[in-house]
């Protein structure tokens, strides 16, 4: 990118305030190798409004003291902060427990998001793995919301909701909708995924439907896909380079969750292929509709095939990470700026 390019990315527009909370989640530069202080410091350089911590990783440690410098040096920079973490689920094949309880671990980062200053914690059930195998997404999804409600007193106390995260191919919309209002709307909502609702077969637009009157924040990918023979193929694109018109859902987010933040979360992936003309494929989408399966068609119609990007050695990565960031970013600012100044 060249410099005046990137200077422009540093000059918000007033409009992005009053229609998002523009931000970048820290899963973005997670080849970096970078403090808290300098993912700060960059993004801050990226004028955005909000840092999406969406991994304890990020934060470096969840010490009182770490944190609240991390808090102090958002403040001076005009930064606002929110904290995230894996799975809560106990049942999940994603789940860490030699990090301690699915309670003992949300607790900590809702104590961090107190510190922070962060409205939300955001955390996720699993991944697609957890479909495939027993006891079921259904079970998965009793599991976490016990867990929830287990530190629903906890997370009110400290004024922090919880934002489950429809995440690498584990819940459609309608699943974690019901996940939300089985432990309570009122304190538990939706961390909307634009680039992972291709991983459950489903069209992105669908999801935001069903779950905007639920969500918290939200993360911006785009994606492209395509028919193969064994089905379909999804890849992870550049903002603005995938075929799942992704400037309409941003336009419709920006209508149904004015005011929420929109965090990049980009990664720019090669194909993952989706074989949903074997049979046996189905037996974790049991329950999908076919007039849902049918929107998820019809996009893969329009798509051509990607080829996967280039093997890249550890500083062209990062290089090239930051690259997608900020091509992704700049895309997304003009589409903002494009939009009426009533929406």
């Amino acid at each position: 990118m060249r410099r005046r390019d990137f200077l422009s990315l540093a000059a918000t527009p007033l409009v992005e305030g009053k229609k998002v909370r523009l931000g970048v989640d820290l899963f973005s530069l997670r080849s970096q190798g970078w403090n808290p202080f300098e993912a700060l410091q960059y993004c801050a350089r990226l004028g955005v409004r909000v840092v999406h911590f969406s991994e304890p990783r990020f934060l470096g440690s969840l010490e009182d003291d770490h944190l609240q410098r991390v808090a102090e040096q958002a403040r001076r920079l005009g930064i606002e902060l929110e904290v995230g973490m894996r799975s809560v689920c106990p049942s999940s094949k994603m789940f860490d427990p030699s990090q301690g309880s699915a309670e003992e671990q949300l607790g900590r980062l809702i104590h961090a998001a107190r510190l922070l200053g962060s409205p939300i914690v955001r955390a996720v059930l699993g991944s697609m793995a957890d479909r495939a195998v027993p006891p079921g997404i259904e079970a998965h999804i009793e599991n976490t919301v016990r867990v929830l409600r287990a530190v629903r007193s906890r997370a009110l106390d400290a004024g922090v909701k919880i934002a489950i995260e429809n995440h690498a191919g584990d819940m459609q919309a309608r699943e974690l909708k019901t996940l939300i209002e089985e432990a309570g709307r009122d304190w538990v909502g939706a961390c909307l995924d634009s680039g992972n609702p291709l991983w459950t077969i489903e069209d992105p637009h669908l999801t935001l439907e069903v779950l905007a009157p639920y969500v918290l924040t939200a993360h911006l990918r785009d994606s492209a896909v395509w028919r193969v023979k064994e089905g379909a193929a999804v890849a992870w694109v550049r903002a603005g380079e995938g075929n799942v018109r992704l400037d309409e859902w941003v336009r419709e987010f920006v209508r149904r969750c004015p005011g929420r933040t929109l965090a990049l979360e980009v990664i720019v992936t090669g194909p993952r292929v989706f074989p949903f003309l074997d049979p046996n494929f189905w037996q974790s989408y049991r329950n999908v509709a076919a007039w849902e399966f049918a929107r998820f068609l019809a996009l893969a119609e329009t798509g051509m095939p990607r080829q996967a990007p280039p093997q890249l050695g550890k500083e062209e990565a990062a290089r090239r990470e930051r690259e997608d960031l900020e091509a992704s970013l700049a895309w997304t600012r003009r589409v903002l700026e494009s939009l009426p100044p009533t929406v």
